[in-house]
């Protein structure tokens, strides 16, 4: 059972006007491991601890108040109780205090972390000098010099007198191959720490990141699958494995890690941004969407990525059309006149009707994606967006069959790109010209269904004044368009359209 499904139990303990001393202090324990667990009740988990390493080494107690159900609970020793007293005085920042219990009990490793924690190096040196005269093969000593010496034959000298068994040595100099740049290095290191236990979620994850810098990306994988095997809430991980099934174009498996990161690691736009251009890839638009809100909501409108939502645009408009080409299905009952007919056509009618029904549920989850994408464009525009935005939102219009906003939108789009660069970049007046036959275009149809001239002068006035400052881009492709589209303006002003 987990500390917080005994809080009950501990409760009905407590609120017993008496109970067994065993009982009480098992009781005890159990509150103050779950209590100091937390920042507002650590304060009062210490106390209570105290309290009860005091009562339990009172020797007033005697065998006839300790004994009754000693064998039914499981309560540690008096030495196994202190040190745990002492852990929590470190985690409580009372190293000093803690240092009296770990040398009293002859705990020379907690002692020596202590030493570090306090920054009393020599102090530490030399305990660990001590012990080693005694011990001069034990390598969890030499680990320990090393770590305060940061002195790397300490760890090899650990190996050594280990015969290479010592997985913390090997850890150690892993560590230190990773922040010298030794990446190589590092990772056999790692390999080697973990054949020899592998049962160490950090290990797996720094040999993942490991082989990343030496560029062994099958490695890296199977290190940060590992390590999510020993420890499924590690967002970063998971993170990690996503990206690296992006690298390897696998975007079915990076769109299940990216969810599996995103129940840790909620707050990071860049990690909503990934998962926004893995769901495109993988159909799921709805989510993509989702994420895209996302990044918004964190960056407060700032970070607008174009290029996935021309993606989703295109994705968008090729459902539209599909679902507005295609035509609805029914079944004629009329046919089947009497009942052996009916038994006959029970099986295709009913399979029509499937469809007919699957088919609906296409044209609702197409609307829903365009209302989606609208609202997501309709909040970019209203803060300061550029002209790919404004195109992309025309194009949403124009799947909505409203060519008036098409076309403002379209405008917007045109006067975005106009400045004085405009006229000496190529790129630039690309987009432009493309934009202008597009806007044009529009105008024409709006044309042709209201029998109105005006936007047709307005085509024709626009595409005039392009020619006319673009004579440096005369010999372009898009120029060219420009002058049929010009030409073919003319042709309509001549023989102006007819109100339907």
């Amino acid at each position: 059972m987990q500390r917080w499904d005994m809080a009950p139990y501990i409760e009905a303990i407590d609120s017993q006007q008496s109970s067994y001393f065993i009982i009480q202090s098992v009781c005890d324990i159990l509150r103050i491991r779950w209590e100091s667990t937390r920042s507002r009740t650590k304060e009062r988990a210490l106390l209570m601890m105290d309290k009860l390493v005091q009562r339990i080494c009172d020797p007033s107690l005697g065998v006839a108040q300790r004994i009754p159900f000693c064998f039914g609970v499981y309560s540690p020793t008096i030495p196994a109780l202190r040190k745990e007293y002492g852990e929590l005085l470190v985690r409580c920042g009372l190293s000093g205090e803690a240092v009296k219990i770990f040398e009293d009990l002859e705990l020379w490793d907690n002692l020596i972390f202590c030493y570090r924690l306090m920054e009393k190096k020599a102090a530490a040196v030399e305990l660990i000098k001590k012990r080693l005269s005694e011990m001069p093969n034990d390598p969890r000593l030499w680990c320990s010099l090393g770590d305060v010496t940061n002195n790397d034959a300490c760890y090899e000298k650990a190996l050594e007198v280990s015969n290479s068994r010592s997985a913390r040595a090997k850890r150690c100099l892993a560590r230190s191959a990773y922040n010298r740049g030794d990446y190589e290095t590092s990772k056999v290191l790692w390999e080697s720490a973990m054949a020899l236990n592998s049962l160490y979620p950090d290990g797996w994850f720094a040999l993942g990141a490991a082989a990343l810098k030496a560029r062994d990306v099958e490695k890296a994988l199977d290190g940060f699958t590992r390590a999510v095997q020993l420890d499924p809430d590690n967002g970063e991980a998971w993170n990690n494995i996503a990206c690296l099934h992006m690298i390897k174009k696998r975007s079915k498996e990076a769109f299940i890690a990216f969810k599996e990161a995103l129940k840790f690691k909620r707050d990071s736009w860049q990690l909503w941004e990934n998962y926004g251009h893995v769901a495109v890839d993988v159909g799921n638009i709805g989510q993509a969407l989702e994420a895209i809100q996302k990044v918004l909501d964190m960056t407060r409108n700032k970070r607008i990525d174009a290029e996935i939502l021309k993606r989703i645009m295109i994705e968008v408009e090729r459902r539209a059309s599909t679902d507005h080409s295609r035509s609805p299905m029914t079944t004629n009952d009329d046919n089947c006149a009497d009942q052996s007919c009916t038994d006959d056509c029970g099986v295709d009618g009913l399979n029509e009707s499937r469809h007919a029904d699957s088919g609906l549920g296409r044209s609702r989850e197409t609307e829903y994606l365009v209302e989606f994408l609208g609202k997501v464009l309709r909040r970019i525009v209203q803060s300061d967006c550029g002209a790919d935005i404004w195109g992309l939102y025309a194009r949403w219009h124009k799947i909505k069959g409203d060519l008036r906003m098409c076309s403002e939108a379209l405008l917007k789009e045109v006067r975005s790109y106009q400045g004085s660069d405009l006229w000496k970049d190529g790129d630039r007046f690309k987009s432009f010209a493309q934009a202008s036959l597009e806007l044009c275009k529009v105008y024409v149809e709006i044309s042709s269904s209201t029998g109105s001239v005006r936007e047709l002068h307005a085509a024709d006035m626009h595409l005039r004044s392009i020619i006319k400052q673009a004579s440096s881009f005369a010999d372009t492709e898009e120029f060219r368009d420009l002058q049929t589209c010009l030409d073919e303006v003319k042709m309509k002003l001549q023989s102006p359209p007819v109100a339907p």
